[in-house]
């Protein structure tokens, strides 16, 4: 269904085919033809993923693993199921092997495994979600867009150096350093269905790890030459009731680490160290499917695979909830100073917003956040003309919002098969004011699967996106940002969008969790 109210109708015309962006300069985003285009950066590494060969790395791993006891009988891959992963995983594997064994041994281990969830998962209401197997679970609730064809299905930039880490298909991961040759492959039995990857702050050589049996803690350290870590170089971080993990976050000290499974309604609060974990729980919402600390550290926004999100503060760790009545919360991202946090649900194509007031009472376990839920954008599909002049559908229902560090730009990546990634100006000062900017679009053929932001790019943003042909692409945007010129210069479109309200009240804060 067309809108005309849609955000894109004030949005400067999209790149058509043949063209792909390459940077922001002067406040607009510039397209080139690809002939012309060149797409590296300078400093950073160029890396193309084709899928031919991700399937060329499975098949190698698939013929190694015919030398060994591949032949298994039932019993034995259930036993180390059960070893690696608990009864869960031992009921997943009765599943997956259903043309070994009875079909009525199937049935009832799918009947148990629907109770082992919702048992772990105190709701009191049955959730769908419970019924799904664990690779249909991964690829409902990771940011990824298509995580199951995708050939790079996680990614994370670090927040200090110029490196990144991102996990391939068959369940490696990859970490580049700068333009170095060297390239770490880290590679682990448990290392499977790899949902997020996370950097810890304040530290050179720590990667977390979300994947099916729990989290993996990697300690890879850049001055190694070792291309190949052995698995003396992890951790395993696991717990009864919490797999598969779809989500991350790190406090910003790098102290604490919280993972999140949506079959568990406990986050889990992690001393890597120690290899100790404190569960958080709140009864309902049927697990936790998503993680964001805000990076002033004050608070963490933890969403559920219902309708139903909360807040929590890091003083007391208490919280507050939300109920939405659109489906669970799809994204979210903080503001740098962690007073507004921007999220989105399921089936609606609106980016709301939260504000919190700033606390100084160190004893107060009160949130702060404001009682009701604001619409800042509607990203309602709409028909556009492109540069050529040819009519193009934009918008749609939202997969993954990523804010850069300095709180100057917001990228979005709607869900399916559009073609770009769309970019807003915005500021925060006096009030939330969210812009349009303009189109990223990639190579012809090219779909985002994944975006983010460098955290540390010096004059402005660099945006990333992973492309589903397993690209991964710069776009430098460099600006003044408006904190250093004292208001905001950039040129506006005459239809701003800020703290604009929406009046059928989706969302309502309940109190007394």
């Amino acid at each position: 269904m067309m809108s005309s109210a849609s955000t894109f109708v004030t949005f400067p015309a999209p790149p058509g085919p043949g063209m792909v962006t390459v940077e922001e300069s002067i406040g607009n985003l510039r397209s080139l033809p690809q002939n012309q285009a060149k797409l590296r950066v300078q400093g950073y590494p160029d890396v193309q993923i084709s899928k031919d060969s991700t399937r060329s790395l499975t098949q190698r791993e698939n013929a190694k693993s015919a030398f060994l006891p591949h032949n298994e009988t039932v019993s034995k891959r259930v036993y180390h199921a059960w070893q690696d992963t608990g009864l869960s995983g031992s009921l997943e594997e009765i599943i997956n092997s259903s043309q070994d064994v009875p079909n009525w041994v199937c049935g009832i281990s799918q009947q148990l495994l629907m109770l082992t969830r919702w048992t772990s998962s105190l709701h009191g209401s049955f959730s769908p979600h419970l019924a799904l197997s664990n690779d249909e679970i991964v690829s409902k609730f990771t940011s990824i867009q298509h995580w199951s064809t995708s050939p790079i299905k996680a990614f994370d930039w670090h927040p200090h150096v110029v490196k990144f880490a991102y996990a391939l298909q068959d369940d490696s991961i990859r970490v580049h350093c700068g333009s170095t040759e060297l390239v770490p492959t880290l590679k682990h039995k448990l290392q499977k269905n790899i949902a997020d990857l996370k950097w810890q702050p304040n530290s050179s050589s720590i990667l977390a790890v979300a994947c099916q049996s729990g989290v993996l803690i990697w300690h890879v350290e850049p001055t190694s030459l070792a291309t190949r870590p052995s698995s003396s170089s992890v951790q395993v971080l696991q717990r009864s009731g919490h797999t598969p993990v779809t989500s991350l976050s790190w406090s910003p000290d790098g102290r604490t680490l919280l993972s999140a499974s949506p079959v568990d309604t406990s986050m889990l609060a992690w001393s890597v160290a120690m290899e100790t974990c404190t569960p958080l729980w709140r009864f309902g919402g049927g697990g936790v499917s998503l993680l964001s600390w805000s990076p002033d550290g004050s608070k963490v926004f933890a969403a559920t695979p219902s309708n139903l999100f909360r807040v929590w503060e890091t003083r007391h760790w208490g919280c507050e909830k939300w109920n939405t009545s659109t489906g669970f919360c799809k994204a979210a991202c903080w503001s740098p100073d962690g007073s507004v946090v921007l999220f989105s649900t399921e089936n609606q194509p609106i980016i709301y917003s939260l504000t919190f007031a700033e606390t100084t009472d160190d004893t107060s376990s009160v949130i702060g956040g404001s009682q009701t839920a604001v619409g800042c954008v509607d990203l309602s599909e709409t028909e556009l003309q492109n540069e050529d002049g040819n009519s193009v559908k934009l918008g749609g229902y939202i997969q993954q919002l990523a804010w850069d560090p300095l709180g100057e730009r917001l990228a979005v990546m709607l869900e399916e098969t559009c073609d770009y990634v769309a970019v807003f100006r915005t500021t925060q000062s006096p009030v939330l004011e969210i812009t349009p900017c303009g189109f990223v679009r990639g190579l012809d053929g090219e779909k985002p699967e994944l975006i983010q932001f460098q955290p540390n790019f010096e004059g402005g943003s660099l945006l990333t996106v992973v492309w589903s042909s397993g690209r991964i692409g710069y776009i430098p945007m460099r600006y003044i940002p408006s904190s250093s010129k004292g208001v905001n210069t950039q040129d506006q479109p005459a239809h701003s969008f800020h703290s604009h309200r929406f009046t059928n009240g989706l969302y309502s804060q309940q109190n007394g969790e």
